[in-house]
Order: C-alpha cells, then sequence, then structure tokens
C-alpha cells in the first residue's frame, strides 16, 4: 500500500477529506500529515482520524526536517493541501512527479507568491472573470509553475462575494482533489 503524506497550513478540511476518502480505499493510506504552523486546524483533524501529525515550522523545513520526516515514514507521494510555505529544492527533487498542490484557481491566472486562499478570489472578481477554479499540479521549484494535472472550472456569478466564489471552488477541490491523487498513485 503506498503511503501518502499531506502538508498543510490551515484548518485542514482538504486534508481530512483526502484522508477519509483513502480510508475507504485500499490503494493508498495519508500515513503522515505535516502542518507548518502549531495552531493550524490540521493538527486536531488529523489526531480525530488518526494519522500522525508533525509540525515543522518554515525555518525547519529550510533545514531538511520536513523532508527527513517524509523519509524516515517512508512516504511516497505528498499532497499539499492549503500549505502555504515554499517547499525547498531538496525536498521538490526528492519528490519530483510525486509531489502535487491545489490551487483555488484556473492557472496560469491568479497564481505566485501571495496569491493563495480569499487574495486569490478577491483577485478574480476585482478582474471580472467569468469563471474559476481549481488546478492541480505538479510542484517545481517556482510558485505554482508545476505541469498541470487537472483543472475543474466553476462560474463566477454577477453578485458573488469573495466568500461565495470561495465556497463553490471549494466544492471543486473536495470533489476532485482525493480522485486525482488517487490516479496519479495508479500511474
Amino acid at each position: 500500500m503506498k503511503k501518502i503524506a499531506v502538508l498543510a497550513s490551515g484548518e485542514g478540511t482538504n486534508a481530512e477529506r483526502i484522508i477519509r476518502y483513502f480510508k475507504e480505499k485500499c490503494t493508498a493510506e495519508v500515513a503522515l500529515v505535516i502542518s507548518s504552523r502549531p495552531s493550524a486546524g490540521v493538527i486536531e483533524r488529523a489526531r480525530r482520524l488518526g494519522v500522525v501529525c508533525k509540525t515543522v515550522v518554515p525555518s525547519e523545513f529550510r533545514s531538511g526536517e520536513a523532508l527527513r520526516l517524509l523519509q524516515e515514514a517512508e512516504i511516497d507521494f505528498v499532497v499539499l493541501a492549503g500549505f502555504l510555505s515554499r517547499i525547498p529544492d531538496e525536498m521538490v527533487h526528492a519528490y519530483e512527479g510525486h509531489m502535487v498542490n491545489i490551487h483555488p484557481s484556473l492557472l496560469p491566472k491568479f497564481g505566485g507568491n501571495g496569491m493563495y486562499g480569499m487574495h486569490v478570489h478577491e483577485a478574480v472578481l476585482a478582474a471580472g472573470e467569468k469563471e474559476s477554479g481549481i488546478t492541480v499540479q505538479y510542484i517545481n521549484e517556482k510558485y505554482d509553475e508545476g505541469d498541470y494535472v487537472f483543472q475543474a472550472a466553476c462560474p463566477v456569478l454577477p453578485e458573488d462575494t469573495p466568500e461565495s466564489l470561495a465556497a463553490r471552488v471549494h466544492e471543486l477541490e473536495y470533489r476532485y482533489y482525493p480522485e486525482v491523487v488517487e490516479k496519479l498513485l495508479a500511474e
């Protein structure tokens, strides 16, 4: 059975969906969650679901602590789910082709450093876009520039607020991200 690690910085709703999805499958298991913030909600979610969770602050990522934990746990595939810290090049290379991220827009639009969460949805609305969505991509050395694996779109409605658009984008994330990860694991 393949082992997945989920990296998250926030509440961990995507992480929870991925953990629950693979608990029902025999293809892989989420064996480790790494949080970049000691106060992140993902820590409690992982604990409740019986998954080991470690906190590795950004300076420890740069020193190789997260890579050490991944290798120690014999992780096969890394899934970023609301993870806000930059992944060190050494870790990118160690998991090249085996590390993905989900971004809350249709890249290449609204990506790059500082474009995450509500910042993305605010930018989409300010630009007058007619659609938004999600992009699952492989991780490389630059923010949001890895090869795209999957995209799904949703409409941007005239009455949308950043929060209402975020809710529709989250629905896409919850629906597709675990399935995309499962397909990548089978390749």
